[in-house]
């Protein structure tokens, strides 16, 4: 089964975009909290959902085309994804070695209105979104032809939507772990371990043409 080409690329695309919207702190914040007062989560979840797909689609869509149609681009693409993904997994382990537990003290619910602005301003108003998903995600996509490079967007996709929402609706589950700084360093050990193999497999792809 793990021969077929479309299904490692929707693994490869799943794994890649689970690592990097787990490391995104403001956002998973905001949303957690959200979850934990029980105020407006299944619209913030969707919002970070959609937003992150949005963004793949127009990566793969835009850059992951362009790419694609460049051998030079596709070997430029396939080291600065690999020295990206190095300098995550790098402050990952970073983040484990000083970790600190997820403040969610705050309990006042807010209106809906209030809710959505700050999701959307978290989102879009980050660089680091634009970085994962524009151009790593759209960039790495160029790897791949057709329904395999589809399939890889879909799987960043469903990385983020199974994300946000088992963080929304699993808040009151995962807020007590997650409020200590070893849950963290546990977090960014495995977030470092995900992506230095990624950057790993991109090397090897290079080397092997």
């Amino acid at each position: 089964m793990f021969d077929d080409p479309v299904l490692r690329a929707a693994m490869a695309g799943f794994f890649l975009g689970g690592s990097l919207i787990v490391a995104i702190g403001a956002q998973n914040a905001f949303i957690l909290r959200q979850g934990l007062v029980r105020a407006h989560v299944f619209v913030v979840c969707l919002i970070g959902a959609l937003s992150d797909g949005i963004l793949i689609a127009a990566g793969i869509a835009g850059l992951g085309t362009l790419v694609a149609r460049s051998p030079i681009l596709i070997n430029i693409v396939t080291l600065s994804g690999a020295a990206f993904l190095f300098g995550y997994a790098f402050l990952a382990l970073k983040r484990a070695l000083y970790p600190h537990g997820m403040e969610v003290a705050d309990k006042k619910a807010g209106s809906l209105a209030a809710a959505v602005t700050t999701c959307l301003a978290l989102t879009f108003l980050n660089p680091h979104v634009y970085l994962d998903t524009v151009l790593l995600i759209g960039g790495l996509s160029g790897q791949y032809d057709g329904t395999a490079r589809l399939a890889f967007g879909c799987g960043a996709v469903l990385a983020s939507f199974v994300w946000f929402f088992g963080l929304g609706y699993g808040a009151r589950l995962l807020a007590p772990i997650f409020v200590k700084p070893l849950a963290w360093r546990i977090l960014d050990l495995l977030i470092a371990l995900i992506m230095a193999v990624l950057a790993i497999g991109l090397l090897l792809r290079f080397l092997n043409g």
